[in-house]
């Protein structure tokens, strides 16, 4: 009897539980219905395309890791969620809603052609710096736990929109983030892609470590966009990754570049390559 007692009072807990929350999709996050935000940060006119603004604080996709001297040109650190002396002291334990992008506005990918003959080596470069969304950027770490180590990070990235390669590898950044910081320190980076990222090496077959599934890496210095490149930058990044345009501009994103000094491929069994930039920047991904 004890035994029944307790697991209806179990399920009537969870019941109540339950009952703060409203199913929107499956992608979602949850959100303290009392959060206050930035003023100016809601630019937004739907629930759904503001809520990112809302996941500074507590929630927050991106927590606050920089010093203070990495902050740009003296810049004050971003200002943080407004709340009473009463909720600082309570702890968001719950959330009282749900909310979603609206995944209709994020069209699926365009399939990359064949990678070209691997003979190709700066085709083959270019080809990855294109169509890869995303690599693995090395920084040097200013961490106090591991400050002067190698420090390894995932970037979404585009050299361009689409039907206009540049080869220029730009990202879409916050002093927030770990290995920003680091480059506010020491600004070389390297960069590296994997074929694996699409379909070609699940195709054949191929590990991601085995040479014929091809590796690229890229080394240079990190430095912002000037203002005469920011729009092309705006739409190299924002056309491939539409979803950053709803980031939360409380946290100060910001443009940059990698400015090549060395391109490393790794593509076919033999050896490496080192591309000339001139090379490089000649060849096309198509």
């Amino acid at each position: 009897m004890k035994s029944h007692h307790l697991s209806l009072a179990l399920f009537a807990a969870l019941l109540c539980l339950c009952d703060s929350y409203t199913l929107r999709n499956s992608v979602s996050w949850a959100v303290a219905s009392n959060d206050v935000v930035v003023e100016g940060e809601l630019d937004a006119v739907s629930e759904e395309e503001v809520a990112p603004a809302l996941l500074v604080d507590n929630s927050g996709l991106w927590k606050q890791a920089y010093p203070p001297s990495v902050l740009r040109n003296g810049a004050e650190k971003p200002k943080e969620t407004v709340k009473s002396k009463k909720e600082d002291a309570a702890p968001v334990s719950s959330a009282s809603r749900v909310f979603s992008y609206r995944m209709e506005e994020v069209k699926a990918p365009a399939s990359a052609p064949s990678p070209p003959p691997h003979q190709e080596t700066a085709r083959t470069a270019r080809y990855m710096a294109h169509y890869s969304d995303w690599g693995h950027l090395a920084t040097i770490s200013t961490q106090d736990k591991i400050k002067g180590l190698p420090f390894g990070n995932i970037f979404s990235v585009s050299d361009g929109p689409m039907d206009n390669s540049t080869g220029v590898v730009y990202f879409y950044v916050t002093l927030m983030d770990n290995s920003v910081a680091d480059l506010r320190s020491f600004p070389f980076a390297s960069l590296t892609f994997s074929e694996a990222e699409g379909d070609f090496c699940r195709q054949q077959v191929y590990d991601p470590e085995d040479p014929r599934c091809a590796r690229l890496t890229l080394t240079g210095k990190m430095v912002e966009v000037g203002p005469e490149e920011v729009e092309f930058a705006q739409e190299a990044m924002f056309s491939r990754h539409p979803v950053m345009r709803k980031w939360p501009v409380g946290h100060n994103w910001f443009f940059m570049k990698l400015e090549l000094k060395q391109v490393w491929l790794q593509d076919w069994v033999g050896g490496v390559s080192l591309i000339p930039l001139e090379d490089y920047f000649k060849a096309t991904p198509y």
